[in-house]
């Protein structure tokens, strides 16, 4: 585990006292100990550009009283520091008068092993594949001109220490394996991307030559968008594909589905609780449990067990995600989706592999039904407000669609709408739900977290394409 009193004049039973008599008079709070190594190998222009391996050791120490958070952080573990934290908690919540939430429902079941990732391959071996991948591609296709290509993993030892000595722990290992290829021809120049990862070692996913699938895919998707055409405009009908598109319901729908957006008010979904929001058929749950996904956790970054929350159920919203705070402020529970970056991080409610349950019909429907629309396989970089849903999500491959039938590749399409909308508007939901590759991070509050996203093949009946067809 994580080995943080070691080296340390901080006992377990220091930490514990010190706990325990910071918190007695608070509603709710914890220490956090946090152990995180991470590596990141660059390959860019025939070479390794950049190799980085980090080390970082530290506590979070927080204190809530009612809707008052009080936050100390450290990169030194010792008595005189968790001392002067406890202090600076003390002095901010000078007239606390809570009663300490001792609940936390303790689990056993783990989601992923507890190894390092880092460990399990050499930097020489690691270095060989990236130089085999710059090799592979620019042997494959002449067109080829630039290949980068990048490995990182990381391994993080948590504990958590409650008043009254309640300790939870936590090793989360997670890997990423990215590949990205320029392609020229005729003086036209486009790129293609693909990666894969999540919380194993990085032979789960490369062992077999598996790394010549991720070449593959990045350089076919560098072509389809060589041979791109501008992409229309106008309000038309979108086929979402399965898989990787759900980030479009992660940006538009989950995080207005988070709970302190909706205690606060500023939720478009604030005060709908028990409303038809979406078509009929449409389920979306947040899932921590599944094995080895990216956005999975054994426990949250508060100690609760995490769990699938179901979110809306054939239409009708049925819940938020939460962490102990806003359950508690919104008098109900914790669906166990407290998270945070690191230990200098506040705990916020947060999505984990945020899906949309598969349907009846086949992709195959969807773009039969359609006489002129785009068909949306994978997206980029995008913006969304919380407070209205409004969202931009740029395609980074996408087909049109005419007369049932997909058409050319086109490129520049962006979908404009509003999440609570957009719901309304899927008329057709596949039986071909995909999991992405396992490359999602989130960002809130100046946070990042390793996140996942899921769904089928989904058509949308009315939405606004933004194109550059002149």
């Amino acid at each position: 585990m994580g080995n943080f009193f070691k080296n340390s004049d901080l006992s377990r039973s220091d930490a514990d006292n010190i706990v325990s008599d910071t918190l007695n008079k608070c509603d709710d709070g914890e220490l956090y100990l946090e152990n995180a190594k991470s590596e990141s190998i660059l390959l860019d222009d025939n070479k390794i550009k950049k190799s980085s391996y980090n080390s970082d050791l530290g506590f979070g120490f927080r204190a809530i009283s009612g809707e008052v958070v009080a936050y100390s952080h450290s990169n030194e573990i010792s008595k005189n520091s968790l001392k002067a934290s406890a202090n600076n908690l003390k002095s901010t919540l000078k007239s606390t008068q809570g009663i300490y939430n001792h609940s936390i429902n303790k689990s056993n079941k783990k989601y992923y092993e507890n190894i390092n990732p880092i460990d399990q391959k050499t930097l020489s071996e690691k270095i060989k594949i990236l130089n085999q991948v710059n090799d592979y591609l620019r042997s494959k296709n002449e067109n080829v001109k630039q290949v980068t290509a990048n490995f990182s993993g990381e391994q993080k030892s948590i504990e958590i220490i409650r008043s009254g000595g309640e300790t939870l722990t936590d090793v989360r290992p997670l890997i990423r394996f990215n590949v990205s290829v320029m392609v020229e021809k005729n003086g036209r120049k486009e790129t293609g991307g693909y990666g894969i990862g999540g919380r194993q070692s990085y032979d789960n996913y490369l062992k077999d030559d598996n790394w010549k699938n991720v070449c593959d895919e990045a350089l076919r998707i560098a072509n389809v968008n060589l041979e791109s055409k501008p992409a229309p405009a106008g309000e038309m009908k979108v086929v979402l594909g399965p898989g990787w598109p759900a980030i479009l319901i992660h940006e538009a729908v989950g995080h207005g589905l988070e709970g302190d957006f909706n205690r606060k008010k500023t939720s478009a979904f604030h005060n709908l609780m028990g409303q038809k929001v979406a078509s009929e058929g449409v389920t979306i749950v947040d899932d921590g449990t599944i094995d080895n996904r990216r956005g999975s956790l054994s426990i949250d970054d508060e100690g609760t067990p995490t769990e699938k929350t179901v979110l809306i159920e054939n239409g009708i919203l049925k819940n938020f995600m939460q962490d102990r705070l806003n359950a508690r402020l919104m008098k109900t529970r914790s669906t166990g989706s407290g998270r945070r970056e690191n230990f200098r991080h506040i705990v916020l409610p947060r999505m984990r592999n945020t899906m949309m349950l598969s349907g009846k019909q086949t992709q195959e429907e969807m773009i039969k039904s359609v006489d002129r629309g785009i068909f949306a396989v994978s997206f980029g970089g995008g913006q969304v407000d919380i407070t209205s849903g409004k969202f931009v999500f740029n395609c980074t491959e996408a087909y049109e669609i005419i007369n049932g039938k997909i058409g050319s590749p086109i490129k520049g399409a962006t979908l404009i709408g509003d999440g609570p909308s957009i719901l309304k508007e899927v008329s057709m939901i596949g039986n071909d739900m995909m999991l992405d590759p396992g490359i999602g991070t989130c960002g809130k509050a100046g946070q990042g977290v390793p996140v996942g996203v899921a769904q089928p093949s989904i058509l949308i009946d009315k939405m606004t394409v933004g194109g550059t067809k002149l």
